[in-house]
């Protein structure tokens, strides 16, 4: 029958088929069986590990690019849009509106694509469950709007950066924290900074930085309901997309009341609204509002997808020079006055932050590495929308850090 070529395969009646070339075969390489055949496949070159490192950065810068104009785009347009329409409320109720419509749009699509259902709560966890969150949510997004009317930018960025300490401070009253001397370091840090940022500031409003406090106030327990709405997997509400579907409409009825108190009759006695003579007005003012709610789904899905293309340690180091470039951006373009105490006293404060990003960075470290957030990128649902194929795992110290990061937005 001939003698085999090298590499062929063969049994006892001879060679089969050819195989591969014989140079990808090795004899005595595996080392259960001596004498073995095994295959070696060839190993990617160095160029193809720097294109790959190319790639993977290039890939993250993008993302953070576009977490910036989503995040940072937002801050400045609600701004400018509250300097002509008075009614910061009721274009949040509008807002979360726009951000029910796009979640459900994109449930739909992706259970037309996938043909798997997806998941709605009984309204016995819908009340009990996604209720208190919701309120919590729809009382920090509101408050911080509402503050806009009175404070500049620099201020509102100062003050919202402050959400980590409450952030903090619930996490170890609901026991989500162990408390260390580190964290005591890092409220310290925090809260000095604040203190030097607004003291004698020359563009300082009492009633807009309560505002602001009250909402980063709000937002430490908003964060710390959702870290405990989100581990709780028996509700599958780990895709954000389904986490903002459930929490928009609870978000809006909380709203409405105190839309119906401070700006209910004096919207209705508007010509921009209610009493419009000019269409082309209504239609302009809407346009305008629709706008913003299509930046609030924007950053809401720009944070997911960084965080799920990268992980929650890129989106806090991004949330902290985000931080830097909207200070820089209302000094240059909208003229914030920023004393060098000031500036000291914003320091102070992102030197806490990075402390912290830091701790938890190590912390995960020690636990073996950050693992992506369990749900992120895991589901066949998800990976239509993301195009991601991490594997499924649980940690929630990751998650913990992802809700750090959401709260300093």
């Amino acid at each position: 029958r001939g003698r085999p070529q090298p590499g062929a395969l063969v049994d006892s009646r001879g060679p089969v088929r050819p195989a591969l070339p014989a140079a990808v075969f090795q004899r005595g390489a595996c080392p259960r069986r001596p004498g073995a055949w095994e295959l070696q496949f060839p190993r990617m070159g160095r160029w193809g590990l720097d294109v790959a490192f190319v790639w993977k950065a290039l890939l993250t810068l993008g993302l953070v690019l576009l977490y910036y104009c989503f995040s940072i785009g937002i801050t400045f347009y609600n701004k400018w849009l509250t300097k002509s329409f008075h009614f910061p409320l009721f274009m949040t109720m509008l807002h979360l509106a726009v951000i029910f419509l796009f979640s459900a749009l994109s449930r739909a699509l992706v259970q037309c694509s996938s043909h798997r259902a997806r998941v709605v709560l009984s309204w016995t966890d819908y009340l009990r469950r996604v209720a208190p969150t919701a309120l919590a949510t729809a009382l920090d997004v509101g408050l911080s709007n509402w503050s806009f009317l009175y404070i500049t930018v620099s201020l509102y960025t100062m003050t919202k950066s402050s959400a980590v300490l409450f952030i903090l401070i619930f996490s170890l009253i609901f026991k989500l924290e162990e408390l260390r001397a580190a964290l005591v370091l890092v409220v310290l840090l925090i809260a000095g900074g604040l203190f030097m940022f607004t003291y004698k500031s020359t563009q300082f409003n009492v009633e807009g930085f309560s505002l602001v406090l009250g909402a980063s106030f709000i937002g430490g327990i908003r964060w710390t309901l959702t870290q405990m709405l989100l581990q709780k997997a028996e509700l599958g509400l780990q895709n954000p997309i389904d986490t903002m579907f459930h929490l928009q409409p609870l978000m809006f009825l909380g709203l409405f009341p105190l839309f119906a108190i401070f700006e209910g009759l004096h919207l209705s006695t508007s010509e921009k609204i209610f009493r419009f003579q000019d269409t082309g007005l209504l239609l302009r003012v809407l346009g305008s509002l629709f706008l913003g709610g299509i930046l609030a789904f924007g950053l809401g899905f720009s944070e997911f997808l960084l965080v799920s293309r990268t992980s929650s340690l890129t989106l806090s180091i991004a949330g902290i020079f985000k931080e830097v470039c909207t200070l820089l951006l209302a000094a240059h373009l909208l003229g914030d006055q920023i004393s060098l105490l000031n500036w000291l006293g914003f320091a102070l404060c992102l030197s806490g932050i990075s402390l912290h990003v830091a701790l938890k960075a190590l912390h995960a470290r020690g636990d073996g590495g950050p693992k992506p957030l369990k749900g992120l990128g895991s589901h066949p649902d998800l990976e239509l929308l993301l195009r991601s194929s991490r594997p499924e795992e649980d940690d929630n110290e990751e998650e913990g850090e992802y809700f750090v990061a959401q709260g300093q937005q």
